[in-house]
């Protein structure tokens, strides 16, 4: 009768079981690892986009916002103006006194020439103001000169100014009131005849 020993190869066998299970856990175990990091580098792209996305929508709303007071700012604006321009339309339609100097002053003066102070005392009008050159200041001159509320309009002061590298004309005027020198005018007396000789026989 013979004999075989079968415990080698049992034990081959259950060493040969044992590596197997072991590398199909280190497999499971490396896509185990694998899966979580595809879906960590996943997440954290998604979250990277997600956080982009709310970046994209900030700058959106703070350029609406921006936008929206640029728009309440020329709103306030253009209520301003229109405040003003009904003022000075209601200046124009009265036509009288001091608002209608200023209408007047308001057509005189050209589109780049400004005035920056008016006084006026009794009948002695002062104002000073900004132009670009001479010429402007002269038409100005001769426009108050042409209407019907001033009067020997004279120059006072003309002098070079500059600004942030640009250049203009500081001047200051003086006129009268023209119903006062019309008025003074009237009042003067009337030049003496000169008496008739006398013959004395």
């Amino acid at each position: 009768m013979i004999k075989i020993n079968l415990l080698p190869v049992r034990a081959a066998k259950k060493k040969e079981t044992a590596v197997q299970q072991i590398s199909i856990f280190f497999f499971g175990l490396v896509l185990v690892l694998a899966i979580a990091m595809t879906m960590f580098f996943v997440k954290r792209l998604q979250i990277s986009d997600t956080k982009n996305d709310i970046s994209t929508a900030n700058n959106k709303i703070n350029d609406l916002k921006s936008k929206i007071g640029k728009l309440e700012e020329l709103k306030t604006l253009k209520e301003q103006v229109k405040k003003k321009l009904d003022v000075l339309n209601q200046l124009r339609k009265n036509k009288t006194g001091p608002a209608q100097r200023l209408a007047i002053l308001s057509d005189s003066a050209p589109d780049q020439l400004w005035l920056t102070s008016y006084t006026e005392t009794n009948a002695d009008i002062k104002m000073s103001g900004l132009a670009f050159n001479e010429e402007m200041i002269a038409n100005f001159m001769r426009s108050l000169e042409a209407s019907t509320d001033y009067a020997g309009v004279e120059l006072l002061v003309s002098e070079q100014k500059e600004s942030e590298g640009v250049k203009y004309k500081r001047f200051d005027i003086t006129c009268k009131l023209r119903s006062s020198v019309e008025a003074s005018k009237s009042q003067q007396p009337a030049p003496l005849s000169p008496a008739p000789a006398t013959h004395v026989k």
